[in-house]
């Protein structure tokens, strides 16, 4: 890998492509329990969920804690400059055919910490698709540097994530509409997307015949946070108590501890002015 592009490029545009990080074998496994968790939903998830495609924890079945763990992947994030990673959430986010774009949106929610400015990294998503992707077939797409700069979008989907733009109840929407100076990431299932949570991102969509799946997962760069900060990620871990106990010992040294008496940042996603 050759480390110090890799870096460049999430410091500088917001995301990066680390290939082949899936091996064969986990890769299989993956799909595997992938379909199980998918045929287990409702009709209704996938409708509440239109443009997403769906959104599943992945404390929903203990082998996620394999991923959460992939050393391949720790390593990678200890390569970039995140010597003590830990992990909060995570999602299976499945296109079925023929589906809408997903919505512009950026996922940081802490704006108010002044931290949020300044750090070249802030929070981490982790994406494995399953399948090679294209913009064919739903792949992601990125507004370049967004994490650091504000783009016009920002103000247009100012908070995002709304059940209206989760359906899809209008097409038409800024939030749905290609940009000029939007980016295509296609990848080859196995490959890692790191990005910057700050960064603009969505999807194209689906227009093709088969399921276009990416597994996300949230990590931090914990021991750069303020102590308001490792609060909030401290009290936000989720619950994952029905995983096995095997799984959950896989887990504990990602888990994100805060022991002081700062009260946590109120979630806010709307970035302030100082996003200039």
């Amino acid at each position: 890998m050759d480390v110090q592009g890799k870096r460049r490029a999430l410091e500088v545009d917001g995301f990066c492509v680390i290939p082949g990080v899936l091996t064969r074998a986990m890769l299989d496994r993956t799909r595997g329990i992938v379909t199980e968790v998918l045929e287990a939903q409702s009709a209704d998830h996938f409708e509440a969920q239109r443009s997403t495609g769906s959104m599943i924890s992945v404390r929903t079945h203990s082998f996620f804690a394999d991923l959460v763990t992939w050393e391949p992947a720790l390593a990678a994030l200890r390569a970039l400059g995140i010597a003590e990673p830990r992990f909060t959430s995570g999602y299976v986010i499945s296109k079925p055919p023929h589906s809408p774009p997903l919505f512009w949106h950026q996922d940081w929610g802490l704006w108010d910490d002044p931290l949020s400015y300044t750090e070249p990294t802030v929070q981490l998503f982790l994406m494995y698709y399953l399948v090679d992707t294209t913009p064919h077939n739903g792949c992601l797409r990125v507004l370049r540097g967004s994490h650091r700069r504000r783009h016009p979008m920002h103000d247009l989907v100012p908070t995002a994530h709304t059940d209206a733009l989760r359906r899809a109840t209008d097409p038409t929407h800024p939030a749905f509409q290609p940009i000029p100076e939007d980016q295509a990431v296609p990848v080859t299932a196995g490959d890692l997307v790191i990005g910057d949570a700050r960064l603009l991102h969505g999807a194209f969509a689906n227009d093709s015949d088969a399921w276009r799946t990416v597994i996300t997962l949230w990590y931090h760069p914990f021991e750069r946070y303020s102590a308001r900060v490792q609060a909030y990620m401290a009290q936000s871990m989720s619950d994952y108590d029905q995983w096995s106990p095997d799984a959950q010992r896989k887990l504990r040294s990602l888990v994100p501890v805060y022991e002081g008496d700062q009260a946590p940042w109120p979630w806010n996603r709307v970035p302030g002015p100082e996003l200039r």
